[in-house]
This record gives structure tokens, C-alpha cells and sequence, in this order.
């Protein structure tokens, strides 16, 4: 737990500016909600994740530590319009899931800034969807680069380990490459999968392909029905990445064409076994 009780903002009262706003007010500090629409404002103090919301920026000039907590687009420019509010000690930082080009554009605008990510997301969005502990025992990506202040990345450090979770570091580079793998290419592929099987001519096939799909679909599936906004943000904002991951996945795909092809059945299965091996490095 945080040893201090703050005034801190969340700009954008989404799933994780909601879900930030249960487990922080509930240790005690006092929250600062900021959206667009005045309905969300509402709702947020009604459901209890914020002590006060407005869609003015102002209000953030109280905070010592605000969370940036929009769509991936509206982070440098909601920056740059709430900096005029806030003292020269405040603590920004955001909670993208693509780094380099935010911090780089954040970094020479404001010196107490830095990158985070909560690898903590969900299909459903909106402040509804907001749930408490929704950050216990998930990685937290913190990208610091050397210009960043000792002190502002032990105040987000200490606020982090405060919701349970389990900090890294790496640059923001790093950070959006291994995220194009495990986070940004399965939306990409899992988006394909849905599309490939509407393909399908025969409306009698596809009607039984809908009718017979379980488990295996909607796990390989589900983040392809997600939030299509999101997707597009990934893409645009982790480009050069998510290119490269395609790519590589592509070839991957050809290969198990060719032995398809081929009938070479045992390499298959090597191949089948070797991926099978690996996947408990991945997930539990």
C-alpha cells in the first residue's frame, strides 16, 4: 500500500481508468476523474471510482500524479492540453499499450513523465466494465528512458505495487515488440480467423461452422471481436512491430501449408510437438 494518501487524476474513465479509480480511492487517495461526456463523469461518482469528476481539465490541477487513460490517439494531445493545468511537480504518466512514439513525443513536453502499461485488459470497455483488483498479478510495463526522474518513477512504482501487480521494465522499444507478439499480432490473426471462415460459400456449411464452434473457437477467436477501435490504434501506433510479427506469422503459416502439401505428417508433428512445448512459457 501507497505510504501516503494523494490527490491523484485519471484522465479518461474507461476499464482501466475506472478499474485504477476502485483500488486507489478504496486505499484511501483521493481520486480525480476527468472524461469527455458528462454522463461518464456522473456514473463514475455513482459507481464509486472517483471522489470528483469533471470534463474540464482543470480539475487535474490538484493532482500530484495523473494516469492518462484514453484511447491510444488521445494521449499526446490530451497531454498537451492538460499540461497547462498542472504544477511543474506533477507526475504524468499513461497506460498505452504502444510506447516508443508516445514517450517519445511525451518525454520533451513534460520531464516528470513515464510510460506504463497494464497488461490487465478485457473484451468489454466503458466505465461499466471498471472492476476492483483488476491489476492483482498482472504485469504492469514500466518504460523509463534516461532522462526520466528517479523520482517520478518511484511515486508510479509505489502506486503500482500498491494495486498487486507485477512490474517490469524494459525501454519502450522492447516493450512494443514483445507486446506485438503475444498482445497485438493474436488481434490480428484472431480477427483473420473470423474472416477466413466467413469465406465460406456454402451458407449450409457456414450456418453448421457457427452452430458447432466451442471452446477451441472462442478461445483462439474472442480478442478478434473485440473493441475495433483498439485494434486499429495497435496497428497504427505499433506499425513497424506488428509488421514484422505479421510477417514472420505468415511464414509460419506457409510452412505448415507446404507440410500440409507434402503429407509430410512427421515433420508436422514436430513441429506440432516443439509449439505444444513451448506454449507453458507463454501461459501458465
Amino acid at each position: 500500500m501507497s505510504k501516503s494518501k494523494m490527490n491523484i487524476g485519471i484522465l479518461g474513465l474507461g476499464l482501466i481508468g475506472g478499474s485504477l479509480g476502485f483500488d486507489l480511492r478504496s486505499q484511501g487517495h483521493h481520486i480525480l476523474g476527468v472524461s469527455r461526456r458528462e454522463s461518464t463523469c456522473k456514473k463514475a461518482v455513482e459507481l464509486g471510482t472517483v471522489d470528483e469528476a469533471s470534463v474540464n481539465l482543470s480539475l487535474l490541477a490538484a493532482a500530484e500524479v495523473v494516469f492518462i487513460c484514453t484511447p491510444l490517439a488521445l494521449i499526446v494531445p490530451q497531454l498537451k492540453e492538460m499540461i497547462a493545468h498542472l504544477s511543474t511537480a506533477t507526475v504524468v504518466t499513461d497506460v498505452g499499450s504502444a510506447k516508443a512514439e508516445i514517450v517519445k513525443a511525451i518525454s520533451p513536453l513534460w520531464d516528470n513523465f513515464i510510460g506504463g502499461h497494464p497488461m490487465a485488459g478485457r473484451t468489454d470497455s466503458g466505465i461499466e466494465a471498471a472492476q476492483r483488483n483488476l491489476f492483482v498479478d498482472k504485469p504492469y510495463v514500466l518504460t523509463p528512458i534516461a532522462t526520466t526522474p528517479t523520482s517520478a518513477i518511484t511515486v508510479v512504482e509505489e502506486i503500482v505495487r500498491s494495486l498487486g501487480a507485477n512490474i517490469y521494465y524494459c525501454q519502450p522499444e522492447q516493450h512494443d515488440r514483445a507486446v506485438s507478439w503475444i498482445s497485438h499480432l493474436p488481434v490480428m490473426v484472431s480477427s483473420s480467423l473470423i474472416a477466413a471462415c466467413l469465406s465460406e460459400t456454402d451458407p449450409d456449411v457456414l450456418e453448421l461452422a457457427q452452430k458447432f464452434a466451442s471452446s477451441g473457437f472462442r478461445d483462439t477467436s474472442r480478442v478478434g471481436g473485440g473493441n475495433p477501435e483498439l485494434g486499429v490504434m495497435m496497428a497504427r501506433y505499433n506499425r513497424q512491430a506488428l509488421l514484422r510479427s505479421l510477417q514472420q506469422y505468415r511464414h509460419n503459416l506457409d510452412e505448415l501449408t507446404n507440410l500440409i502439401e507434402q503429407e509430410n505428417w512427421e515433420v508436422l508433428e514436430q513441429k506440432l510437438k516443439s509449439t505444444g512445448k513451448a506454449r507453458p512459457d507463454f501461459v501458465d
